[in-house]
């Protein structure tokens, strides 16, 4: 009996052994599988963890995502200056991992609290912010346009959307109704005026002898037409009724003028009157027209020569005339 006694103590300690054992199993496979593979990498000094420091000094904490054994993603928690920062950052770091699940092995509270409130890309906003002051387009005096203007650059969405980004820079003090008025705003004081000559003033600074011209479309999901979105050629082949784009660059790619014409126009009838418009604007001439051959067709090419000025025109290899193609081929000029 007593020998019977001790294999069944025996038994029930072995059992008790495996239970737990398994239970743990389970518990760590169930939290891989809802971490779904998320590691996490503590840059610290001790253990097996790895250890990397900033260009400052300072160890970074970071929270790495893998799939596959492949790194997806890596979310930067903080950088810690201080043994206290450090725990605090890893305190985070694991909480923000683990999300509702619970821990097996608490870890040690801490003395110092911490918890993320915001995060925003202001470094973004500050620098997009000091380019909109250098071109001077501050003089408007427009704080939403602003904010629209460096929410596009960002990430070309709808302006209700805008605010979306807005706050992903950190800017919260607009509404979706200080954006619609704004946007009337823009056309009653004219902003596309004011923008233009800026835009000129800059390039002028640096000096400039061409101007490159070229022309897109933008469509509208609607049905109807009216006079001034029409169906026409499409640059995206859509149905839809469309406006069309004509753009002025100089030689840097830095815009100058922006002009919108009715969705049937033929691209050929839209140079003449932009860069006609653009020089008596501000009072240039003699400047040199870029172009593709579509755009400039034999009307437009007689035009801009009797208005003084010079052009380049962009064609095909086999289009090229016969003396300009064996220039090509000798580098040497006919007589």
């Amino acid at each position: 009996m007593f020998v019977r006694g001790l294999h069944v103590i025996h038994l029930s300690f072995s059992f008790s052994r495996f239970l737990a054992i398994f239970v743990i199993k389970m518990w760590i496979f169930g939290s891989l599988m809802g971490m779904k593979t998320d590691l996490l990498w503590l840059k610290i000094s001790h253990g097996l963890h790895r250890k990397v420091k900033t260009q400052s000094g300072a160890i970074a904490v970071q929270i790495v995502h893998k799939n596959h054994g492949q790194v997806t993603r890596i979310d930067h928690i903080g950088s810690a200056h201080s043994q206290v920062e450090l725990a605090a950052l890893t305190t985070l770091a694991k909480q923000r991992l683990l999300s509702a699940q619970q821990s097996l092995f608490p870890d040690a509270v801490s003395p110092l609290q911490i918890q993320l409130k915001q995060s925003y890309s202001s470094l973004l906003w500050q620098v997009l912010h000091r380019q909109y002051l250098q071109l001077g387009f501050n003089q408007l005096g427009d704080d939403v346009f602003t904010a629209l203007c460096i929410a596009r650059v960002v990430e070309p969405t709808s302006k209700l959307d805008s605010l979306r980004v807005l706050a992903d820079l950190g800017i919260h003090q607009f509404d979706k109704n200080q954006l619609y008025r704004c946007l009337q705003k823009v056309i009653d004081k004219d902003y596309r005026s004011t923008i233009s000559q800026l835009c000129f003033s800059q390039a002028a600074s640096h000096g400039f002898n061409l101007l490159l011209y070229d022309v897109t479309t933008l469509y509208f999901e609607v049905q109807q037409e009216d006079d001034y979105r029409k169906s026409g050629l499409s640059k995206e082949r859509r149905l839809e009724p469309q406006i069309l784009i004509g753009l002025l660059v100089d030689q840097s790619g830095f815009p100058l003028d922006l002009h919108s014409f009715e969705g049937n126009t033929a691209e050929t009838k839209t140079i003449l009157p932009v860069v006609k418009d653009f020089c008596a604007q501000h009072s240039v001439d003699r400047l040199t027209i870029v172009a593709d051959a579509a755009m400039l067709s034999a009307n437009n090419l007689a035009a801009l020569a009797k208005s003084g000025f010079t052009y380049i025109v962009g064609s095909r290899l086999h289009k090229i005339p016969y003396d300009i193609a064996q220039y090509q081929k000798n580098r040497i000029l006919g007589e």
